[in-house]
């Protein structure tokens, strides 16, 4: 075309989440029976939705103003309820107007990077959740920026060195944290929150805090609301009921704004983000509308409950399996539903493989593995694993990180089933690792 008409950030643009479903088709077509564990869907690895959670959408399926529009913002009662619901337990003082309704927090992602200024960067943890790292260097047009979590340290942050980036970077103007944490399972402690609370007063920057998963923490750990210990800093937590209900096909997600009165240019750019609500007109009603009515149901908390314990056993399970193995480190997983595996340093290369039965699956992934000579070294071992197989997982480096390994989830309802898989990723992970 006579002028460029790409974003400066489209490169920056990937999700190999969903990417990799690309090959999983092409397998699919040749008859490979595929255990996808590439996606945080609960539904989708059999998680039955109870009776009582259909009778409320089927109940306001039935009501004429669920296919209205909501309010700009969101559903009035609904944050209102939420609002309330903060205050009770929080430090902070919301007012409903502090609440925006987007739909799904991957609308919320892309707006709130979407509408900070080019040069203003926000620092995200590596690893990361790929629609962070993706977004914000999008919006930048640059590479993420990024603190280390430390895999030999249950995956806690670095806050010394998050502190020292942040001082040495004046182009860092908040600080991303997922907790608890998207791909490592980790659950931040109460005091690395307040450490990093306080690198953000003493920087004068904002917090973003991805708590999608924050009722969804076991194994001794609780999900501390950064609500509870933010202060008078100026920060956003995205909320949703895509995990812990769950309901991910609502695509229905919030965001709890604090402290916008104390800084102007932290409020304009809040209203930034309002405008451009405005100019979408509104997000999906019905599931806003559900909020208060599946919060309130008496037999949500026994649901959650059961649904952490469910995880807890699944995570000791996933762990025995693969705690021990020569050339590979392994963290218990504390909250969320997902484990990484990171391959240690020097422990594998492009002489690998796996061996693969059906010949036309094997000249695939072969092929793949050859012609791409820039591929990730964990992407190799993916492919490897997915064409021996069947199990799809998602390559470490995907998620903005240096280090080569894996996440994979622990979704699957049927726990022979989950046995059998991770069995399977022990045994593929060991012959993978003597192959060379």
């Amino acid at each position: 075309m006579r002028t460029d008409i790409v974003h400066i950030g489209a490169g920056e643009l990937t999700y190999e989440i969903r990417e990799i479903m690309q090959l999983v088709e092409k397998l699919n077509g040749m008859g490979m029976k595929i255990t996808l564990e590439n996606i945080g869907d609960p539904v989708a690895k059999g998680e039955k939705i109870p009776d009582w959670l259909k009778s409320i959408i089927a109940d306001l399926a039935m009501e004429d103003d669920s296919y209205a529009y909501s309010a700009t913002l969101g559903e009035v009662e609904t944050r209102k309820y939420l609002a309330a619901l903060t205050n009770r337990t929080s430090g902070v003082h919301l007012k409903e107007q502090d609440i925006i309704f987007f739909n799904g927090l991957g609308d919320a992602i892309t707006k709130i990077y979407g509408f900070l200024r080019r040069t203003a960067r926000v620092i995200t943890p590596t690893p990361t959740y790929t629609t962070h790292s993706s977004s914000e260097a999008a919006h930048a047009g640059s590479p993420p920026l990024c603190y280390p979590l430390d895999p030999h340290n249950r995956w806690y942050p670095d806050v010394a060195e998050l502190r020292r980036r942040v001082k040495y970077n004046p182009a860092v103007a908040g600080i991303l944290i997922i907790n608890p944490d998207n791909p490592t399972g980790m659950v931040y402690p109460e005091s690395m929150l307040e450490e990093i609370v306080s690198i953000a007063r003493d920087f004068d920057l904002f917090i973003i805090a991805d708590e999608i998963y924050l009722n969804l923490a076991y194994n001794g750990h609780k999900g501390k609301s950064l609500s509870e210990i933010i202060g008078n800093v100026p920060a956003i937590s995205m909320k949703g009921i895509s995990k812990e209900v769950p309901w991910p096909g609502s695509r229905c997600g919030w965001i709890e704004v604090y402290n916008a009165d104390r800084d102007p240019m932290f409020a304009n750019y809040i209203k930034s983000i309002i405008n451009a609500k405005m100019v979408e007109v509104c997000s999906t009603t019905l599931p806003q509308k559900a909020i208060p009515r599946v919060f309130e149901h008496p037999a949500y908390v026994d649901h959650l409950i059961k649904r952490r314990k469910r995880y807890e056993r699944f995570s000791k399970i996933a762990y025995q399996k693969l705690n021990g193995i020569p050339g590979i480190m392994v963290n218990q997983t504390n909250g969320a539903f997902y484990m990484t595996v990171v391959f240690e340093e020097g422990m594998i290369n492009r002489k690998q493989k796996l061996t693969i039965a059906d010949p036309e699956v094997r000249k695939l992934i072969e092929s793949l593995t050859a012609e791409d000579k820039k591929m990730q070294l964990d992407k190799r071992f993916v492919y490897y694993l997915l064409g021996a197989t069947g199990i799809c997982v998602v390559p470490l480096t995907s998620f903005s990180s240096d280090l080569q390994g894996f996440r994979v989830t622990l979704l699957e309802t049927d726990e022979a089933k989950f046995r059998e898989t991770f069995d399977a990723l022990s045994d593929n992970i060991n012959q993978y690792l003597a192959s060379a």
